[in-house]
């Protein structure tokens, strides 16, 4: 874990020092083509070309983590937000597994103390079935009367009886409360992958405005060209044309 969080940062360091630098080259551009340079020759001469972003970059990005897409396109200011969300649902997803867990070590050792329950082997629907019967005989009972007799205990291996109704009723509040937290939990999980989800769509959106902005930045063609005056360089002429 700790691995991958030093690769992302790493990435994101080298993104955001891409995307300054690009930056830097669209409003120099942009001050060209004014004819209004602000900069000097040697700044001019050794301007470079901006690069396109990859789309398919992008969703990768945006998928393993919200906001990183939109930080290659160059925009990480919605990024941000969704980045943020992400790290709120993780920690959601945390806590309500670390509770459920905690909920249902303090059920399994309350139906061991108040129930005579055996733990080993035990499967889910079993405990579940603790809270709705105060025996293993009363359980067993109704399943006669529905003809379940293949969902019969085994009264020796399967034995619960509880002390007293009131103990069965505390049981079932501890287990509903950490079925609750586990099944909020698949909340939590869907509501990540639709910030993926979200995440991907803007990070193409922002790349495909980011490649259009280069196109147009790009197809400035700059040159540079001594004025002469009784054959000797005066100065220095800037022409800047336009592709179409």
């Amino acid at each position: 874990m700790k691995k991958i969080i030093i690769l992302f940062a790493l990435f994101a360091s080298t993104v955001f020092s891409q995307n300054s630098q690009q930056k830097f080259q669209m409003q120099l551009k942009d001050e060209i083509s004014q004819n209004n340079p602000g900069r000097s020759n040697m700044q001019l001469l050794n301007f470079a070309k901006i690069e396109k972003k990859n789309s398919g970059v992008a969703m990768l990005l945006s998928f393993v983590l919200p906001g990183m897409g939109e930080l290659y396109a160059g925009s990480f200011e919605s990024g941000k937000y969704l980045l943020i969300t992400d790290a709120v649902l993780w920690g959601t997803v945390i806590g309500l597994n670390s509770y459920g867990n905690w909920k249902k070590d303090n059920y399994k050792s309350f139906a061991e103390t108040y129930g005579g329950v055996s733990l080993s082997g035990k499967d889910e629907n079993y405990f579940a079935h603790l809270g709705e019967y105060l025996s293993v005989d009363d359980y067993n009972r109704e399943m006669d009367l529905q003809r379940e007799y293949s969902s019969v205990y085994n009264t020796d291996k399967y034995y619960w009886n509880w002390v007293s109704e009131s103990r069965r009723k505390e049981y079932k509040e501890m287990w509903r409360s950490s079925e609750q937290a586990f099944n909020s939990i698949r909340f939590a999980v869907g509501a990540l992958i639709l910030n993926r989800v979200i995440s991907v769509i803007n990070a193409i959106r922002l790349v495909t405005a980011h490649n259009k902005e280069a196109e147009r930045q790009n197809s400035l063609d700059i040159s540079f060209a001594p004025n002469y005056l009784e054959n000797k360089a005066v100065g220095m002429s800037l022409n800047i044309r336009q592709a179409f």
